[in-house]
């Protein structure tokens, strides 16, 4: 079901402004250039692509990465990363980076993919868009340039952007754009994946409050911890759509689709996601919200689901949140089993 209208809520529609805003904070350039320089020293790998499917295939073009946070603190990853076992963590590259620590560190919202990205010279990326990386499903992607040419631009939705070192920027890459360097040097930016909270919205202009009180974003909720013996109370299975793990689709929870069996089950730390069979099936982590109302590890609070084991009843609810429509179903759960079950 669609949840009702929130009749205290300012009325929606509110447009973003544009496709991009420059944000509050400013950094020092030259520092950051000391320390992408002392990384310069490694060798970057392409940029990977992540899907439903895990890493997958390297960009054709010239563009590079150095990854600082990853899934599991991967220092080899230089995909965006998604919903899967691991959440993000640091890697051992950015152990050696205080100020790009500290950078990271006043920026008021959960972080997931950090890296150093390097356009080379000579390049000109295609056309595309990164599905869902937008306020509209709760994540935002930011950046810090740290070199830069007059040559080196982004086009994003028709308008051409050439951002310049020590600046923070925010683009909507949801939608359309690509990246060219036709200049003598490569083009580096810090790429900031953040989840969106109220208190990154403050770090937007003025002119964008309105957009974030009224438009159609999602909030993230902070995460909180669960003890060992909590966890183990909500051990259980039941069903889910196919489709519900697979954040870059817009999903849907009714019955024409196939469904699948899942389990969730504690590994000693955390809850996890394991979808068809746990030996080979792909397990995704749970990110604890409040009131046993889990994200997917790796991806914002477009995908929950909530467990309710207690009473005559037991039962999970579903959620997938698109601005502030929130569409809900509830099925049928076994506490502790893993026997198929009806929907």
């Amino acid at each position: 079901m669609t949840s009702a209208p929130d009749l205290a809520a300012p009325a929606r529609g509110t447009a973003m402004p544009a496709e991009a805003a420059r944000l509050a904070a400013s950094y020092d350039p030259e520092r950051l250039l000391a320390e992408l320089d002392a990384a310069r020293t490694r060798t970057w790998e392409k940029q990977r692509v992540y899907s439903e499917s895990g890493v997958g295939a390297a960009t054709d073009v010239d563009w590079r990465c150095l990854a600082l946070r990853s899934p599991g603190g991967d220092g080899t990853r230089t995909d965006p990363g998604g919903p899967g076992p691991r959440d993000f963590a640091p890697t051992e590259w950015l152990d050696g980076m205080p100020y790009v620590r500290e950078v990271l560190d006043s920026i008021p919202a959960p972080l997931h993919a950090v890296r150093f990205m390097a356009l080379g010279t000579d390049t000109v990326g295609i056309d595309h868009t990164d599905p869902k990386y937008g306020p509209r499903w709760g994540v935002a992607r930011l950046h810090v340039p740290v070199t830069t040419n007059p040559k080196a631009l982004l086009v994003l939705d028709g308008v051409t952007h050439r951002w310049q070192p020590g600046e923070f920027w925010f683009g909507d890459f949801s939608r359309v754009h690509h990246v060219e360097n036709t200049g003598p040097e490569p083009r580096v930016h810090l790429v900031i994946d953040a989840l969106v909270t109220p208190g990154l919205a403050r770090v937007f202009p003025a002119g964008w409050q309105e957009y974030f009180e009224c438009g159609e974003v999602l909030y993230n909720r902070p995460s909180c911890g669960q003890r060992a013996e909590e966890r183990a109370r909500l051990e259980c299975s039941f069903e889910i759509p196919a489709s519900f793990p697979l954040w870059e689709e817009d999903g849907t929870l009714d019955d024409d689709q196939p469904w699948t069996e899942v389990t969730v089950r504690d590994d000693g730390t955390q809850l996890v996601l394991h979808q068809g069979d746990r030996a080979t099936g792909q397990p995704y982590a749970l990110v604890h919200i409040d009131a046993n109302e889990y994200r997917l590890a790796g991806w914002s609070e477009e995908r929950t689901l909530q467990l309710f084991l207690d009473g005559m009843q037991p039962h999970a609810v579903l959620r997938i949140r698109e601005g502030r429509t929130v569409t809900e179903r509830s099925v049928p759960a076994v506490p502790g089993a893993r026997n198929g079950n009806g929907r």
